[in-house]
């Protein structure tokens, strides 16, 4: 009688002698023989992310599928959960940080900026079951009357523009910010990158530690900031310094030097409506000869390539729905699994770009990855270890049969939410229904950028 340890042609990514190493490492292996070795469970706790409407024995019933004439044992979905719970979730964290990193290669568009690796840092959030065995460590929100909606979980990532690669990962409870969260990534920051990130993280005491990694920063600053012009330079952007809020015993006031660009953003939609406001954004990259006004405004741009991770892991996989664990231990352990899957997809992407230099990783759609990442399990194909590994197996062909389209892509999903938002102030801002929209920038010094793209 055997276990049906596999993933498909995923197992060339995730292979038996890597999660073996990981047991032991961790030290999860088994102490006796059972039916269900610690192997099999790893590959059974992956495979749920694959198919998250069905049952446990249904995904154990799949993982057998195409075995053939291979006798398969079916334990029943008490004893896959016991499995679950004895396994935990220090075997997938780790599974998930070796497989973390980048994927580019410095050739690769998009993922580099004047030789350095361009990284996003971002948060978002995940919506646990409302039960009481994780609301105490997840709480609900709680509004002047009652409590309301799910509990939620906390994700902030660290994402490789271009390919859209984790290089990091952290999570939590949401009653932690994102910048606690953050400061956790920034080991994996160093002279070769630079950092992009939303006006959220503009403290001080971030941006100091980001340029103690020795990593650059290019991020909004919010409103509140009213820097004065220390020294102009040549395209309209200028010098200033920033300094901590708090006077520290024996270091003074912390400053910081950095350069401030101010841009006129323009958002023309299809409809007509017209939007405009004034950017101000933050770097440390102060040369403004080797690092012009205009090309960081743009630059900036790919932040959005941490939205489309989370796209990718909230809609395309999970679907929208809640996480199905319902023990703190069974929510830790399904996240890991969720990022080592994804990565594992963004990694044979990567292959196929190998394959293919002039490709680039954005047009490789994450839906036909997963789907066909999800049928090779079920068919049970390239699980052997004497299969030779192909760069581009049955998982890449499919990517590149279904290439998105050159160019910016239209958005999915319009952005409006059908439940109260405490951000009321952007209410009006965004349209009910994807459309065209043509956005223009302008520095202060009127060099003028317009790229068509959609909303």
């Amino acid at each position: 009688m055997y276990s049906p340890g596999h993933l498909g042609e995923l197992t060339q990514v995730i292979d038996p002698q890597l999660v073996d190493a990981v047991l032991e490492e961790t030290g999860s292996r088994e102490r006796r023989v059972r039916l269900l070795p610690a192997r099999v469970v790893v590959y059974f706790v992956l495979a749920l992310t694959f198919f998250e409407r069905c049952s446990y024995r249904a995904v154990w019933d799949k993982l057998g599928a195409g075995l053939g004439g291979i006798k398969v044992v079916r334990p029943c979905a008490s004893s896959l959960s016991r499995a679950r719970r004895r396994l935990g979730a220090t075997p997938l964290r780790r599974l998930f940080e070796i497989l973390a990193g980048p994927v580019a290669i410095p050739a690769q568009t998009g993922s580099f900026y004047r030789g350095l690796r361009v990284v996003a840092v971002d948060g978002t959030t995940l919506t646990v079951p409302d039960e009481e065995a994780l609301t105490w460590h997840f709480p609900k929100h709680v509004g002047e009357v009652k409590e309301f909606g799910y509990p939620l979980l906390r994700l902030v990532a660290l994402v490789e523009c271009g390919t859209r690669a984790l290089l990091g990962a952290v999570f939590g409870p949401d009653t932690t910010g994102e910048l606690g969260y953050a400061r956790r990534l920034l080991h994996h920051l160093d002279a070769s990158t630079v950092l992009l990130a939303d006006a959220y993280y503009d403290a001080f005491d971030f941006l100091q530690a980001v340029t103690d990694s020795g990593a650059s920063f290019l991020l909004r600053s919010t409103r509140k900031r009213r820097p004065s012009v220390r020294r102009p330079l040549p395209d309209g952007s200028y010098l200033t310094t920033v300094c901590a809020g708090k006077y520290r015993a024996g270091r003074g006031y912390g400053r910081l030097e950095v350069r401030i660009i101010e841009a006129r953003m323009t958002v023309s939609l299809a409809d007509g409506t017209r939007r405009s406001e004034l950017w101000r954004v933050m770097t440390s990259l102060l040369d403004a000869e080797r690092y012009p006004a205009h090309e960081l405004i743009a630059l900036y741009h790919r932040r959005w390539q941490a939205e489309t991770c989370y796209f990718s892991l909230k809609s395309t996989i999970l679907d929208g729905r809640v996480l199905r664990s319902r023990t703190v231990p069974g929510v830790e352990q399904e996240v890991y699994a969720l990022l080592t899957v994804y990565q594992a997809l963004v990694r044979v992407a990567g292959d196929v770009t190998t394959v293919q230099p002039s490709l680039s990783p954005e047009r490789i759609s994450m839906i036909a990855l997963f789907n066909a990442a999800a049928d090779q399990i079920v068919a049970a194909r390239g699980i052997a270890l004497d299969d030779p590994v192909i760069l581009v197996g049955a998982i890449g062909r499919a990517a590149l049969t279904g290439l998105l389209p050159k160019g910016q892509r239209w958005r999915l999903k319009a952005r409006v939410r059908k439940r109260s938002s405490k951000y009321t102030f952007t209410a009006a801002k965004h349209p009910r229904k994807p459309q065209a929209y043509t956005l223009n920038f302008e520095t202060l010094t009127d060099v003028t950028l317009d790229n068509t793209n959609t909303h």
